[in-house]
């Protein structure tokens, strides 16, 4: 599929989704985000659905300036994915234990490290770059100094919500190791406090949306911001290789006698912004919801709990600003999804999963998700499939 161009007020909204299929206030939203002064492109993927300021399932493109509503409070969410050179036979027929394992493993919901954990405490996992990213810290929002303590246990955990640890087999019958996290609450706390920030600053009184508020080049606010996105972007990236980590051991140690290996991890961001260079110009892109795809850029486009993952390849198409979908994408609200599902309708969508069935996740029941087939033949112009993945286990928050 090729994308849709739609009118917008500063720019077209070129949309990979079909239009009669985005509710109405995501469309808004998207009309909304094409108002703003600086704008100079905005793409929009087929996972495409509302979220706070901005659409989650977008890419915007804006020349010295940027919203932090639309990168998102989980700053440097994203995914990692590893293939392993197990395969399905080696794996036992009641998969309960490596479940409970993984979860002594990698501390989920608030959970966090007793002892704090660093590429240090991992062989052949390299540690330059740890104590200068830790250093920085000094730098950051002074509102959010006292979480240091928290931040520090909470690296290497999961959180809740859509984040998930898995055990995945592909078509070939190889295993893989697949996560799903961000920068945990101290990344939150980050993205509150900058939102606040850009809300109140004048030139942001007059937009048809305050949730749309920017920080304009050359002023502190922008600088600040800056400085504590990419340092918050660099802990999720860290947290996701400290899992990845982690995971690894319990497959060792459950798997001794087939002494798995590990090929290349795969990491990528979606929720993020990236300096890149379009049509002669220097952009702040912001990916909500979204993973970069430039030509031969390999990523992570997973499913719902009880359905499929793909990891794929960038094609390299500039005009969604070499990008494509996080994820399947939520075709309901968390809340409508409790009241529509039941544990029953759980059980029976994840069957042959081993995972959570309680009603504490009925939010996250694969029901509420869009079809990750038909999200991926959408962008086929976008993405080069590589591996489909199913899960066998996996753990929520």
């Amino acid at each position: 599929m090729s994308y849709v161009e739609l009118p917008g007020a500063n720019v077209p909204i070129r949309m990979w989704a079909d239009p009669r299929t985005v509710e109405g206030a995501a469309m808004q939203q998207l009309q909304n985000v094409a108002t703003l002064p600086w704008i100079k492109g905005l793409a929009v993927m087929p996972d495409v659905h509302y979220g706070k300021g901005a659409t989650v399932g977008s890419v915007i493109a804006m020349q010295g300036a940027v919203c932090p509503a639309a990168v998102g409070v989980d700053i440097g969410c994203g995914m990692s994915a590893v293939r392993t050179s197990l395969t399905a036979a080696d794996l036992p027929d009641d998969l309960s234990r490596l479940r409970s394992k993984v979860e002594q493993a990698i501390p989920v919901g608030r959970g966090m490290h007793e002892d704090p954990v660093g590429p240090g405490r991992f062989h052949g996992v390299a540690t330059g770059g740890w104590d200068d990213f830790w250093g920085r810290f000094d730098g950051v929002a002074e509102a959010v100094k006292f979480r240091q303590e928290r931040a520090v246990k909470q690296m290497g955990t999961l959180g809740s919500g859509n984040h998930f640890v898995e055990i995945c087999v592909d078509m070939s019958d190889s295993v893989w190791l697949m996560l799903h996290s961000g920068s945990r609450n101290i990344g939150k706390e980050l993205a509150d406090h900058h939102i606040g920030v850009a809300r109140d600053l004048p030139h942001n009184q007059g937009l048809v949306d305050r949730d749309l508020a920017v920080f304009i080049a050359d002023t502190p606010q922008m600088a600040a911001y800056r400085n504590d996105l990419f340092w918050a972007q660099e802990y999720a990236k860290y947290n996701r290789k400290l899992m990845m980590e982690l995971l690894k051991d319990v497959i060792r140690k459950e798997f001794k006698k087939a002494r798995p290996d590990f090929e290349q991890e795969i990491s990528c961001h979606h929720n993020y912004v990236s300096e890149e260079r379009y049509d002669g110009m220097d952009l702040l892109v912001t990916r909500k919801g979204a993973i970069r795809a430039g030509s031969g850029d390999h990523g992570i486009i997973p499913g719902s709990m009880g359905t499929g993952s793909y990891i794929v390849k960038g094609l390299g198409n500039e005009a969604s600003f070499n990008s494509a979908s996080h994820g399947a994408g939520r075709r309901m609200s968390r809340n409508a999804a409790k009241k529509r599902f039941s544990t029953q309708d759980l059980e029976e969508q994840t069957r042959g999963v081993e995972c959570r069935k309680d009603s504490g996740v009925v939010d996250e029941i694969p029901g509420a998700y869009k079809s990750i087939d038909k999200v991926i033949d959408q962008q086929t112009d976008l993405v080069q499939v590589v591996a489909k993945l199913k899960q066998v286990v996996c753990v929520k928050g």
